[in-house]
């Protein structure tokens, strides 16, 4: 099934965003961080007026993933920095999980990064989420390095940071 990828411009599509984030975020990290550091980075992170801050202060463009019944599957969020692209955020639904959505949200930043030139894509994961660094690794990521980082009330991301070199043409 073919994916749309829609970049989220609007206070309503930030407010899905939030929506999806919440939903996803207590699903998924609760096998992997406390429930109390789950709210607080989505409140941190992924509630709306930290969106709307990243959107609009922070040079962040955010992107609703829809299927082709144009259900919401997931999001994601980029940074160009430099000649390189960050992916911020990258989740998909559970119940869209396993559908070979990851492939082709892959491939959307790939293109964007030929698009702009740009010479890698980097990402942090978490250390302890075996499941999204093995789709990452089979995606081509290696992890080039470790980061621990204080965000604030006693809480840490004890991270991987994992890129892959674009080849742009």
């Amino acid at each position: 099934m073919k994916l749309k990828f829609t970049q989220v411009k609007t206070v309503e599509a930030i407010a899905e965003v939030a929506r999806l984030a919440a939903e996803i975020w207590r699903e998924y990290y609760v096998s992997i961080i406390s429930m109390e550091q789950i709210e607080y980075m989505i409140g941190k992170y992924q509630a709306v007026p930290a969106i709307t801050d990243q959107i609009r202060q922070q040079d962040y463009e955010y992107y609703l993933i829809h299927s082709a019944d144009s259900s919401t599957v997931g999001y994601m969020s980029v940074r160009q920095e430099e000649d390189k692209l960050f992916l911020s955020k990258f989740y998909i639904s559970k119940e869209h999980r396993g559908r070979g959505y990851a492939s082709q949200a892959m491939a959307f930043l790939e293109e964007l990064c030929k698009d702009r030139s740009l010479s890698h894509i980097w990402l942090t994961v978490n250390r302890h989420n075996e499941s999204s660094i093995a789709v990452y690794e089979k995606k081509g990521y290696r992890t080039v390095r470790e980061q621990i980082a204080d965000i604030g009330n006693g809480f840490v991301m004890d991270d991987f940071i994992m890129e892959k070199e674009i080849t742009v043409s």
